[in-house]
């Protein structure tokens, strides 16, 4: 399979260099990640070591493939479809943190479909992923059901030797991702701990507040997801994932823009229609807004 992947940072990088295995992958990144990959490969280190030679380019025009795998920060969906459209592709797939990136890439293109991810992946230096943990991809339509396009990419995963998923509840999936992820990254990023400081109080409340407001969201939007399960789902994350450092933590530090407003500010945007209160996340989502606001970064 040709396989395009948009966003070549961490996530990207791991799961563009392991489908690079057995599939001709094109990798879109910054220059220097992009200039290093060209001359040397792409070396993944950590839990699943390899190297492989993979295309790479800073120019997302004009490209042609059976399948583009969207891996850019929520705010950048929209750009990244403008981007993508220009060029072919059977199917494009949102392998992204939050909510909504389906429905702005589904304005651009007939076959969408919707992706989680829990590898853990950090981008050492350019030309260089670590597998910070083994995980599992799942991809299915994004309204649930079966779906022809979805076992298509899951045999090419498959293929590659990704522990993959064809997944027929995607709702389920997708909001079970934002509850953790409303517990973990905003909490991480303002306390400035790893994501296991979560187990732990005073950190241990705010984030199982956040996760259980948004499951609540996500029953009234039609999804079953218990407080409980979504909690346990979180902790169990956190736990696997202790001693890493979330996303947004890592955008804090860095002094960039968070993906705040496709995780807890989707949370309090979708509880704002049904006119629930979801105190916990709109603290947290007001905290890092003010901060990217203090930074210019809003």
């Amino acid at each position: 399979m040709d396989i395009v992947v948009f966003g070549a940072g961490s996530l990207g990088s791991l799961i563009g260099g392991l489908l690079a295995r057995t599939h001709d992958v094109t990798l879109v990144g910054r220059a220097d990640h992009v200039h290093r990959v060209r001359e040397d490969g792409l070396s993944i280190t950590g839990l699943c070591a390899e190297h492989v030679t993979p295309m790479a380019t800073t120019d997302g025009r004009g490209l042609h493939a059976d399948l583009a795998l969207v891996t850019v920060k929520a705010f950048d969906t929209e750009a990244a479809a403008s981007t993508l459209e220009t060029g072919s592709f059977d199917i494009v797939c949102s392998l992204q943190n939050g909510m909504g990136n389906e429905a702005v890439l589904s304005q651009h293109f007939e076959t969408v479909l919707a992706g989680t991810a829990t590898y853990g992946a950090r981008r050492e230096r350019p030309g260089t992923v670590a597998c910070t943990g083994l995980g599992e991809v799942a991809i299915g339509a994004p309204d649930g059901g079966p779906s022809r396009a979805a076992t298509r990419v899951g045999d090419a995963f498959g293929d590659a030797g990704l522990n993959m998923t064809v997944e027929t509840d995607m709702p389920h999936r997708l909001w079970e991702k934002l509850a953790i992820n409303a517990g973990i990254n905003p909490v991480t990023a303002l306390a400035e701990i790893e994501n296991g400081g979560v187990l732990e109080a005073p950190a241990r409340a705010l984030a199982r507040a956040a996760t259980r407001e948004a499951a609540r969201v996500a029953r009234v939007e039609g999804v079953p997801l218990p407080d409980a399960a979504a909690v346990s789902a979180m902790e169990a994350v956190a736990e696997m994932t202790a001693e890493n450092t979330s996303s947004m933590a890592q955008d804090r530090q860095r002094g960039r823009q968070t993906e705040i407003d496709a995780i807890n500010g989707f949370v309090v945007d979708r509880a704002a229609t049904h006119g629930l209160a979801v105190p916990t996340n709109r603290t947290l989502t007001g905290l890092i807004r003010a901060w990217e606001h203090g930074n210019g970064l809003r």
